[in-house]
């Protein structure tokens, strides 16, 4: 693996989440592995889990870790070829690829949807540029499409939780007052299919996310209908595709309750935090025993130092 970024550069999904367990188990057992060696993570946009969690993965592998808040922390970044430089960037990102490729031995880098322009953001551009440029392996911390860390950290806690080898699985949208990208709901659709899981999606009409992620999943409009018998409920928000970027659609009756969660097998209720609750979903679901919300977040840990070790493996 030179590079993670998304499914395509993964052929032995099942292997990484067994990786991330295994971890789990002993998160020190390769705690010399990284001895010597350092990753930059790069920030273009906030972040608290995907921090904490991939920083600690990388100290549990030895590594050194560098964290920087671009444009607070370093000068502001132009991602564009041949523009003239009089604005307000002062750096291109060609020399910083150049520059922190010397620093370090990974580069993990968190960029974010703009949410004006569909074909801007599914260029994926910042992200991709970095890529064009490294000359050592890329993490995507998440990207304007993907958030494939969070989709990992998903699978490994559905590995745990699930009842049976092929787990009925629901990924349902949520309002937001915020409008919000479609990263996180794309890699849960996408790593679901990938580890064969029968993956349902409920949305409002609008909301629809693209096949290239979701495939032959199942789409229901009507969320209490997507509801029945499943056996993990994935909960999250996401911006309007029919008016791309935009909140068209503020229905409280997408929020979950413990109403609607009896129509359930029983199911597990996973979102990836940070969650506005009485919003997406109400206190009552939320702090029941079967929320497994905190469990999640613990094991985005795990799935980074899966990452971070099998870069360091075959490097």
């Amino acid at each position: 693996m030179v590079h993670f970024n998304d499914c395509e550069d993964i052929n032995y999904c099942q292997r990484l989440v067994s990786e991330a367990l295994s971890l789990k188990e002993d998160p020190y057992k390769f705690e010399l592995l990284g001895k010597r060696k350092t990753i930059g993570l790069l920030f273009f946009y906030s972040s608290l889990r995907t921090r904490v969690s991939t920083q600690i993965a990388a100290q549990n592998l030895g590594m050194n870790v560098i964290t920087i808040n671009i444009n607070q922390d370093s000068y502001k970044v132009e991602t564009e070829d041949g523009v003239v430089m009089i604005e307000d960037k002062a750096e291109h990102i060609k020399e910083m690829c150049a520059v922190m490729n010397q620093y370090c031995n990974i580069l993990a880098i968190r960029t974010f949807s703009t949410l004006e322009s569909r074909q801007s953001d599914f260029s994926d551009k910042v992200l991709n540029t970095f890529i064009k440029y490294s000359t050592v392996p890329i993490i995507n911390l998440e990207s304007a499409i993907r958030h494939p860390l969070q989709g990992l950290a998903d699978m490994v806690t559905i590995e745990e939780h699930k009842m049976i080898s092929k787990p009925k699985v629901l990924l349902t949208w949520c309002p937001s007052p915020k409008r919000l990208p479609q990263a996180t709901a794309n890699s849960f659709a996408e790593w679901s299919n990938l580890l064969d899981y029968e993956l349902i999606v409920a949305h409002p009409r609008g909301y629809e996310l693209d096949k290239r992620f979701i495939g032959d999943a199942k789409v229901v409009y009507e969320q209490d209908e997507a509801l029945q018998d499943v056996d993990f409920v994935y909960a999250k928000e996401w911006c309007s595709t029919e008016r791309y970027g935009k909140i068209t659609n503020f229905d409280t009756d997408w929020t979950l309750t413990n109403k609607k969660m009896s129509l359930t097998n029983s199911a597990k209720f996973m979102h990836c935090l940070p969650v506005r609750r009485n919003v997406a979903v109400r206190d009552e679901v939320l702090d029941s025993n079967y929320s497994i919300v905190d469990k999640q977040a613990a094991n985005r840990i795990y799935a980074a130092q899966a990452v971070i070790k099998t870069i360091l493996d075959k490097s």
